[in-house]
């Protein structure tokens, strides 16, 4: 994959930072599907700490080289809240009290891009938040959407994000069936219906990433593995 990306529709440049891992074969398999112009619609299932939010925010960076493509990165996650107890109503604007949970991408981010390429790309409004809640009516064309903690979406809410791709758009739904914060997760379900052959001959593909992909630490990877097999 080339380091360096060229934003030709703003005139800038950005270069990747140096990753702190090594992309497994299943990765890589991944970002040549992402890539790949016939795939229109992914979905990544894997446990935690397989790097799916960097894999997808790395993979979407890199098909915004694409000239033609007008708009940029649309993040969407559930405010579905990992914890038994609520948080209650936070204080400030919807972009304010959605910045918690849009911290993953733009954590991600930030191990990517230098701070000025984050700044130069966001000015140009190449990126935005928001929260599933917001998503019924809209229509995405020229855009790369990442769909993250799917497994937190029911199912009607994945079939509508799902029906909102337009034109020269790709949507990367990641997800991880294990971590469901929700009793009415529709994520395993989707994900299995569209894990057959008719739907990859139609641009859809779903990739699953194992323990053998975890990059977040050893102990992860252990914690996981011990957690699959009881």
């Amino acid at each position: 994959m080339s380091n360096q990306i060229e934003f030709k529709q703003l005139n800038h440049k950005i270069r990747f930072k140096e990753r702190k891992f090594k992309f497994t074969e299943n990765q890589i398999d991944f970002l040549k599907t992402a890539l790949d112009s016939n795939s229109k619609l992914l979905f990544l299932a894997g446990p935690a700490g397989t790097a799916k939010t960097y894999m997808a925010t790395y993979s979407a960076l890199q098909m915004m080289m694409d000239s033609n493509l007008e708009k940029g990165i649309l993040y969407i996650r559930s405010i579905a809240e990992s914890a038994q107890r609520s948080m209650g109503a936070l204080p400030g604007s919807l972009e304010e009290k959605f910045a918690i949970f849009a911290s993953p991408f733009y954590d991600k981010l930030d191990e990517m891009l230098n701070t000025s390429d984050i700044r130069i790309l966001k000015e140009k409004n190449m990126f935005d938040c928001i929260p599933v809640n917001y998503v019924r009516g809209a229509n995405w064309n020229d855009t790369i959407v990442i769909i993250d903690e799917a497994q937190n979406f029911s199912h009607s809410e994945l079939v509508t994000v799902l029906t909102r791709i337009g034109e020269n758009s790709k949507i990367i739904i990641c997800g991880d069936i294990m971590q469901s914060d929700i009793n009415n997760s529709g994520f395993a379900n989707i994900f299995n219906i569209f894990n057959d052959e008719d739907s990859v001959e139609n641009g859809v593909v779903c990739k699953q990433f194992t323990t053998e992909d975890i990059k977040r630490s050893e102990i992860v990877k252990f914690i996981v593995s011990k957690l699959e097999n009881n």
